[in-house]
């Protein structure tokens, strides 16, 4: 059975950064594909950031495109997010999951962690 644990969220300043961690277990993590997901306060899921099981393929949203950046220990079965530059707007609960797409039918498979970026 997949599991999956996010943390690293808070509440950080306009401009700060975040570093999100998710250890996942139950599955071959090195095998699979990871993605972060994201849910802001009153709006759908929205697809933040993806890399493939090697980890030499990244890939990212535009809202996120340069300020965030993926990555993965394979060793450690760890999915990471280092956020910069925060901005007000990624504000939201963020959540990791197996593959690289995310489909209309997305449910998150934990309860994520809380990003919170506020003056």
């Amino acid at each position: 059975e997949v599991q999956l644990v996010e943390s690293g969220g808070g509440l950080v300043q306009p401009g700060g950064s975040l570093r999100l961690s998710c250890a996942a277990s139950g599955f071959t993590f090195s095998a699979s594909d990871m993605k972060w997901v994201r849910q802001a306060p009153g709006k759908g899921f929205q697809w933040v950031s993806a890399i493939n099981s090697g980890g030499d393929g990244k890939y990212y949203g535009p809202a996120v495109e340069g300020r965030f950046t993926i990555s993965r220990d394979n060793a450690k079965n760890t999915l990471y997010l280092e956020m910069n530059s925060l901005e007000t707007e990624d504000t939201a609960v963020y959540y990791c999951d197996t593959g690289r797409f995310m489909y209309s039918d997305f449910r998150p498979r934990t309860q994520g962690t809380q990003v919170t970026v506020s003056s």
